[in-house]
């Protein structure tokens, strides 16, 4: 433990001496326009504490987890209120929270409560051809209900499938990489940055010139998951396991349908909170979104009102409308989506002044190619929130002059280089834990089932040796 504070201590020191100072884009306007970068250890540190603690001291990270959150939010908050004003402070939590944490969190919620009333019984084993048939139907699904609704959708019958089995914890990282990732591609509704380049001008249909690309990237990572799975799978028949099947092995049952009505109801909130705040009516004269006006210019929006009341609407129907046994047969707890509310509230606020830096900087990175597009883009998002730094390149593109391509709010984007920025956003949102908010409910559900996923850094190593090479591939397929 000491050896983990001198690192902290070591980092803060450096970061707080570096003389170094990022002039917002528009320094004019606001008390907060330049951001010194030690502004930035709350997050990093924070960041630390989720890679480390669960491997230094696990117990006390599974119960002190809020305690952590708070202290580097305070971290963040108390010095930011004094190199600038508390007011200011006030403001960017709030609006942090209520513009972006709010939605986020309550979208989680929805598809948590509703997925876990489905259950998916039968015969089906674990098998390598099981397996693959599932995972590549999960990663098309999730572009028509989220990449977090076909998580949630799929992640319990999978654990389940492969119960019986010992090694098995390659099958749910996969599953992070394609079904919480990837497959949510090809429309606005299957991954937030999308639907906001969809906010901003980009046609709906426009994420299926993506098609190609996914099924490239799913034909590498399905193949090297089935030699993978068919190499663990009979060591697993070699020690003497074999699945619990007394039936042909092919019958099916799903519990809960009626369900599919209540997810249908939160991708319509998601839409909805898409397409809303571009119609007159919620807009005032000046062309803003009207809301309730909460502090200073922090406003919450008719729009994400209406988008939280439908999904809240839609998770309270789900549980008065399921029996409460289809809840236990799916071993339904609360774990996952509390641990998920507690950190990510903490990442949103204590990331404020790295959103920051990267906005001011975004224009002057000097980025014009896809390819670089592609991983500064992607490199990021497998940190940070992958839709404000969708947002921060998009608009960059905008600003770099070009006259023909996919013409948006922003400004004219050829279609290649869109391309590399919406792929960058979606695909290495997989690379962390972090990355993508369905990776650690995904983590904390096989966790709670029995499965032992790898640490941080150890699902960092796996991204590292599965992906990092499809990536490769992917800029000199398609972004050079």
């Amino acid at each position: 433990m000491k050896k983990l504070f001198a690192l902290c201590g070591s980092i803060a020191t450096m970061l707080l001496f570096t003389p170094l100072t990022i002039l917002a884009a528009e320094s004019g306007e606001s008390s907060t326009a330049t951001v010194p970068i030690w502004l930035c250890i709350p997050f990093a540190g924070l960041l630390l504490c989720i890679a480390v603690l669960p491997l230094v001291k696990p117990e006390w990270w599974e119960k002190n987890q809020p305690l952590a959150v708070a202290v580097w939010s305070l971290l963040f908050i108390i010095p930011f209120a004094v190199t600038y004003s508390a007011g200011d402070a006030v403001e960017t939590v709030l609006e942090c929270i209520l513009n972006d944490y709010l939605t986020f969190i309550v979208l989680l919620f929805g598809l948590f409560c509703v997925a876990g009333n489905i259950t998916l019984e039968g015969d089906l084993a674990g098998s390598p051809r099981v397996n693959v048939i599932f995972l590549a139907i999960g990663t098309l699904l999730s572009s028509c209900i989220g990449t977090t609704g076909a998580s949630m959708l799929m992640v319990r019958p999978m654990i389940k499938m492969n119960s019986w089995r010992q090694h098995k914890s390659h099958i749910m990282v996969f599953f992070i990489f394609l079904i919480s990732n990837m497959g949510g591609c090809l429309t606005p509704i299957g991954d937030p940055p999308l639907l906001m380049g969809f906010m901003r001008g980009v046609p709906f249909f426009w994420s299926l010139h993506l098609f190609p690309i996914l099924i490239f990237n799913m034909v590498i990572l399905l193949t090297v998951f089935y030699l993978l799975d068919r190499h663990n799978y009979r060591k697993d028949i070699a020690n003497g396991r074999k699945p619990d099947i007394s039936k042909a092995g092919t019958t099916l049952k799903i519990d809960g349908l009626h369900n599919i009505i209540f997810l249908i109801m939160i991708v319509a909130a998601v839409i909805l909170s898409g397409t809303l705040p571009n119609l007159a009516a919620f807009q005032d004269a000046a062309g803003n979104v009207r809301g309730i006006r909460v502090f200073r210019e922090v406003t919450l929006g008719f729009p994400s009102i209406i988008e939280v009341a439908i999904i809240l609407l839609a998770a309270l129907l789900s549980f008065k409308t399921t029996d409460s046994q289809i809840r236990t047969s799916n071993h339904f707890t609360w774990g996952a989506i509390k641990e998920v509310a507690v950190l990510f509230i903490g990442i949103f606020i204590t990331m404020q002044p790295a959103l920051m830096l990267l906005k001011s900087m975004g224009p002057e990175l000097g980025l014009s190619k896809p390819l670089e597009m592609f991983w500064a883009t992607g490199a990021l998002s497998s940190f940070l929130d992958n839709t404000p730094t969708y947002l921060v390149f998009l608009t960059t593109a905008g600003t770099l002059g070009f006259t023909q391509g996919i013409a948006t709010t922003v400004g004219t984007i050829p279609v290649k280089m869109l391309t590399a920025i919406s792929c960058g956003a979606v695909f290495m949102g997989a690379n962390t834990y972090i990355g993508n908010a369905p990776n650690f409910m995904v983590k904390s559900i096989s966790d709670e089932n029995g499965v032992r996923m790898p640490s941080f850094f150890g699902y960092l190593l796996w991204s590292i040796v599965s992906l990092v090479p499809v990536f490769i591939i992917d800029t000199l397929v398609f972004f050079l």
